[in-house]
């Protein structure tokens, strides 16, 4: 019952290797979108947020303005280390949660966290293996402006705000290079499924 991490950088094809690996029967948790569960409208995560970096963070229904709390804190080391310290203690016990809620369904599970985050916040959890979603700077800053509309300048920026790739690959059991077509970056996954155990037994032997 393998708990698998899965983590890389902004455009790096992350989600096209979770969906690969969910099509082969995986069980997929997802980081960012339990950071938008806990971040609900009446969630302890949300008042706090909101006394923290105040009332404007709300949307007048209530609900966060992720714009807004984006702009607020991007770029700023201490307001950054403030928010974590507000959402990743309720993303972790969450993301617990949903790990053992789905081993006791199915014991034989495979078990993977879709993490952004793991260099910075879950890189010691007890992970069976790690994959990383790779691709040069580069690819990932063209994918950023061709694919999601942002300007160069701001997609150069939201680079250099994360770590660098030479952190996740140096916690990486496996890479999965995505810097080529959509069919070579699933061919990849696929034989990294058939060989799960063995990847599994050499991280193993290792530690």
């Amino acid at each position: 019952m393998p708990l698998v991490a899965l983590t890389g950088g902004i455009a790096s094809g992350k989600s096209t290797i979770a969906r690969r690996l969910a099509e082969h029967g995986a069980v997929v948790v997802d980081a960012d979108q339990l950071v938008r569960e806990v971040q609900q409208p009446g969630s302890p995560v949300l008042a706090a947020i909101a006394e923290t970096f105040g009332e404007r963070m709300l949307r007048p229904d209530g609900s966060l303005d992720r714009a807004a709390l984006g702009s607020r804190v991007f770029g700023d080391d201490a307001a950054i280390a403030q928010l974590n310290r507000i959402v990743h203690p309720a993303v972790r016990a969450e993301s617990a949660r949903r790990f053992e809620e789905a081993f006791a369904q199915d014991p034989g599970a495979v078990v993977v966290y879709d993490v952004p985050l793991l260099v910075e916040a879950r890189v010691d959890d007890p992970w069976q293996l790690v994959i990383v979603a790779h691709a040069p700077e580069e690819v990932r800053l063209r994918r950023l402006v061709e694919l999601r509309g942002m300007t160069r300048a701001d997609a150069a920026a939201r680079l250099a705000s994360q770590v660098p790739d030479e952190s996740r690959l140096r916690i990486a059991d496996v890479v999965i290079d995505t810097a080529g077509t959509l069919e070579s970056t699933e061919r990849q996954v696929d034989e990294l499924w058939g060989t799960l155990d063995e990847h599994v037994a050499r991280r193993a032997a290792r530690t």
